[in-house]
């Protein structure tokens, strides 16, 4: 975004998404910090990722309070853009954090690879266009979240599923769709913030504890 030659050299390198560390002609997808570690040299991050059975607590929770959000919101708002420097409106990134649940169990149940764009798969243009629309949606997601955990078998999730940048276990792709939607409903607190309305519920640092998370909001 910031840089006009990085799609060229991206395209370069033979690469067709981001994030992407680069050096030299090698590059690797930023999708596991135990393979940046890696890649840059480092005796991985010293990072513990959270059991399975804490991160579909704190999804949840951040999930819901994602709803609470949106629904603080007229539907005018959604036309808007979520940040003045990326062409993202407001209802396709309230949409897209639980589309991030729902791509995440086409892999873990229906055994679909889990491509670069599977999270950002846009709703209709006739669907999703109002705040109680996409609660809604998320409402079926959440749904869903619940079955699938309470009908797993193997809940240390140490089944390993196709992805596009390898074939990590479930727990990886778990935690990494867990603090992705954490990220972006801090996101939506910042919107609100924005627009003078204080967010009902805010996530508390204990709600966010041990999800690597940036430390800022818009990273």
């Amino acid at each position: 975004m910031n840089d006009p030659a990085a799609k060229a050299r991206l395209l370069t390198l033979g690469a067709q998404t981001v994030p992407v560390l680069a050096k030299g002609d090698q590059y690797i997808f930023c999708q596991n910090l135990e393979d940046v570690a890696e890649f840059v040299g480092l005796q991985g991050t010293g990072h513990t990722p959270l059991p399975p059975p804490a991160l579909i607590t704190k999804w949840l929770v951040v999930l819901r309070a994602a709803q609470r959000y949106i629904r603080q919101l007229s539907d005018d708002r959604l036309r808007e853009r979520a940040i003045d420097n990326r062409d993202r409106s407001i209802r396709l990134l309230s949409h897209h954090i639980f589309r991030i649940g729902a791509a995440f169990l086409e892999t873990a149940i229906d055994d679909v690879e889990y491509r670069a764009d599977n999270a950002n798969v846009p709703p209709e243009e006739s669907t999703c266009t109002t705040t109680e629309e996409i609660v809604r949606y998320g409402d079926s997601v959440i749904e869903r979240l619940e079955n699938w955990w309470s009908c797993l078998d193997d809940k240390s999730c140490r089944v390993t599923v196709k992805t596009f940048y390898g074939t990590p276990p479930m727990h990886q792709l778990f935690e990494r769709s867990t603090w992705h939607s954490a990220q972006h409903t801090r996101q939506m607190i910042a919107i609100l913030e924005r627009f003078g309305i204080e967010p009902k519920g805010r996530l508390s640092a204990d709600d966010l504890a041990g999800l690597p998370l940036p430390e800022r909001v818009w990273d």
